[in-house]
């Protein structure tokens, strides 16, 4: 037993250096929480094996931990814990959420990962370790490419993960992908600067698809840090190397500073290239959308962060800061539960000690990285010099985006190697005690124990919520039946199934479901966003969703106003400038008026309590367009028509970019008014968003032609004869319309 937990003790703790390649269907964030859920497996695992082995008397490297870099690890974690058990929700600082995979357990787990390394490694696991990242990176960057490849020419293969916007290959996510392979690229070079023959072309080829995987992908924050730590290695070839590298090391500053010219010369040509790496690198600038939310929210969360500036507010919190500061005319994105600023998502969560710590890691990484360079011949391939170029590349691109499991374990992970690199360390037992095998296994099986509560039941109801998620449309009470019973599982999913309530019946079942099955499906959505939005008081998103779906409610339902009223004050207290909240408020009286009798006196003054509302969120947020058409259409509904042209005026050139959100309303006054024109590009807009809307589609083509341009409503009337002929019929006297037209034109 304690050969082959030795022997397999090695593997459980490279088992990680594998994760990234790891895609599974059939549960929720398929890139995301597997990766997870099997970092965290193997960890509780590894933890537990380690026990066995030391208990029995296993020698190990102890005197490695004399080092006192060896103990940031270790000190930042304890301060994760400190600053979180004091924040707002413990609970949900450990587990996170399975969006990110994040929280106190998966710190805890990486950590443990590298106290395990450094007191168990030896040179021949150092070996195998990079040789497996390496390989492993020139897997995900050749998937990557491929993604690009088959999207370019309009395919998809079907051995290929999804692609969904720009490239993520086994990541998902670009940013992710980004980070991970700036990150192993140079540890492809470390690997392909000693290997030979067949071995070294293969990492060689894995080095060249990393970097183009790393362009394809057009995440800037990478791309710029490995610009970066180009520059630094040809100004250090320029300085240090041998005669012949010198001179080529400063041509190539010459060559780059040239280019680096002409790109800023013709970057206002080159941002509208159709290559997106190069659009997005040129359209960097204060005035770009993704830019001035970015700055928008640092700036914005250091101020909340500094008022916190010791203590922080816990792990997995920033979201609380983010939707206090929301502006939706300043911020793109809707939902945020990171900065994209690694070294001020530590500052906001942990504070100014966990910053420090973090930083401190960083700067040992470095600093080991120096001492490494000094034991070996100096050049370009010098290993020392390799890994202080990925420590700079890593908090480069960390300044613009933020770790995932697999790139904060990789850190983690390459700390410990640097720690092993540099000791001379022998092992010893840590005690001449030897705890009889039993007693050692009975203290280890519990340790692996914990992976049914920490990883196998959140793994379970992830996959309930999946397969509810399928039914949801076609079997309701069937869904429902394995919502119940995943939430009965009271692991932390009770959160995410409380969003994909939301999602499901905002989305799906309330336009495609009617009687006992939409009521059924808004029961279930209500009861789990309520259950939520009394664990969860502090959760903006899960107050705004449970309004959404009360807003939605199916006419057979009676709606509490009382209750929705409580819901939406939450909601905007958490998030002031959200304008769903502020709609959905003017909904409340807007649903007392639709109660009452066509003309009723009380009836105005319902009509005018929302308006009041929607006046007041003007006041807050006069930029947007959505609340001016809202108050057109309302007044246009009282019959003052003035006042309603004079809201619509206002709003209109307001709407700068496509807004499906400001359409809406909009298309509805413009039509209502009869105004076919104005209403023309709006519906436009709203068939670019959703293609398959085929009443949008139709609706544009009716406009179109209202608006004097037979020949635009023609051509869609031919688009819907090949894609949705049915829906012609809808309207007889439009189709002879423009079938007259047709045959005028023959």
């Amino acid at each position: 037993m304690r050969y082959r937990l030795k022997h397999l003790f090695p593997y459980v703790l490279l088992a990680p250096a594998v994760l990234p390649l790891v895609y599974i269907g059939g549960i929720l964030y398929p890139y995301v929480a597997p990766k997870t859920f099997l970092l965290q497996g193997f960890g509780i695992l590894a933890l537990a094996i380690f026990t066995y082995l030391k208990l029995i008397g296993e020698p190990f490297f102890y005197g490695r931990l004399k080092t006192p870099a060896t103990w940031i690890p270790a000190l930042l974690l304890l301060v994760a814990y400190v600053t979180s058990f004091f924040g707002f929700d413990f609970y949900h600082s450990f587990w996170g959420i399975f969006e990110r995979g994040d929280g106190l357990l998966t710190s805890t787990v990486v950590t443990i990962f590298f106290y395990l390394i450094v007191l168990s490694a030896d040179r021949a696991f150092l070996e195998r370790f990079a040789k497996t990242v390496a390989v492993v990176a020139g897997l995900v960057a050749a998937i990557a490419v491929l993604q690009w490849i088959t999207a370019a020419v309009g395919g998809r293969a079907w051995f290929l993960p999804p692609v969904t916007g720009r490239i993520g290959s086994t990541f998902g996510n670009a940013a992710f992908l980004a980070g991970y392979l700036g990150m192993s690229f140079f540890i492809i070079l470390i690997v392909l600067r000693d290997s030979q023959g067949l071995w070294r072309r293969l990492y060689a080829t894995a080095a060249v698809l990393s970097v183009l995987a790393i362009v394809l992908a057009a995440t800037r924050g990478t791309i710029l840090a490995l610009l970066g730590a180009g520059v630094v290695a040809l100004v250090f070839a320029a300085w240090k190397g041998e005669e012949k590298i010198q001179r080529i090391a400063r041509y190539g500053l010459l060559i780059l500073a040239i280019l680096g010219g002409l790109f800023f010369v013709f970057r206002s040509e080159l941002a509208q290239s159709s290559f997106e790496p190069v659009k997005r690198i040129a359209s960097i600038s204060l005035s770009d959308g993704t830019v001035s939310s970015r700055l928008f929210v640092w700036s914005h969360l250091t101020q909340e962060a500094l008022q916190h500036p010791l203590s922080g507010y816990g792990a997995e919190h920033i979201a609380r800061l983010f939707d206090k500061v929301y502006d939706p005319g300043k911020i793109v994105e809707q939902w945020f539960d990171r900065s994209h600023n690694a070294f001020l998502d530590y500052f906001v969560q942990y504070g100014v000690f966990g910053l420090a710590l973090y930083m401190a890691l960083i700067g040992a990484f470095g600093a080991f990285a120096l001492r490494l360079y000094r034991r070996e011949e100096r050049g370009l391939m010098n290993v020392g010099l390799l890994f202080s170029l990925l420590i700079l590349t890593y908090a480069i691109q960390n300044f613009f985006v933020f770790d995932t499991p697999s790139s904060l374990w990789l850190l983690y992970a390459l700390f410990a190697l640097l720690v092993v690199l540099l000791s001379d360390d022998s092992p010893v037992p840590l005690s001449q005690k030897r705890a009889p095998p039993i007693t050692a296994g009975i203290v280890s099986l519990l340790i692996a124990f914990l992976i049914v509560p920490a990883v196998l039941m959140p793994l379970y109801a992830n996959i309930l919520l999946t397969k509810g998620y399928r039914l949801h449309l076609i079997d309701v009470n069937g869904a429902n039946t394995l919502f119940t019973k995943g939430l009965a599982l009271h692991t932390y999913a009770n959160l995410e199934y409380g969003y994909q309530a939301y999602d499901m019946f905002t989305a799906h079942q309330v336009v495609q479901l009617t009687g006992a099955n939409r009521v059924a499906a808004y029961d279930f959505a209500l009861s789990t966003l309520t259950t939520n939005f009394e664990r969860y008081p502090y959760d903006a998103r899960t107050a705004t969703y449970l309004g959404h779906v009360i807003d939605t409610a199916p006419p057979e339902v009676v709606v509490d106003d009382t209750f929705d009223r409580k819901v939406l004050t939450r909601a905007l207290e958490l998030s002031p400038l959200r304008a769903q909240a502020w709609y959905m408020t003017a909904n409340i009286y807007l649903r007392q008026a639709d109660r009452l009798p066509l003309g009723s006196a009380l009836q105005g003054t319902y009509f005018e309590e929302a308006i009041a509302v929607l006046k007041t969120y003007v006041q807050k947020e006069p930029m947007l367009p959505v609340p001016r058409y809202v108050l057109a259409t309302l007044y246009f509904k009282l019959g003052d028509r003035v006042a309603a042209k004079e809201w619509a005026d206002s709003a209109f050139p307001l709407y700068k970019n496509s807004d499906p959100a400001a359409a809406g309303p909009a298309v509805k006054y413009y039509i209502a008014i009869g105004d076919w024109k104005h209403a023309v590009p709006f519906l436009a807009d709203l068939v670019a968003e959703n293609p398959s809307d085929y009443d949008a589609l139709y609706d544009l083509a009716k406009v179109t032609y209202l608006a004097g341009d037979p020949a635009a409503a023609l051509r869609i009337v031919e688009k819907l004869r090949t894609e949705d002929p049915t829906m012609l019929a809808t309207d007889q006297n439009f189709l002879a319309a423009i079938t007259t037209y047709a045959q005028s034109k023959k």
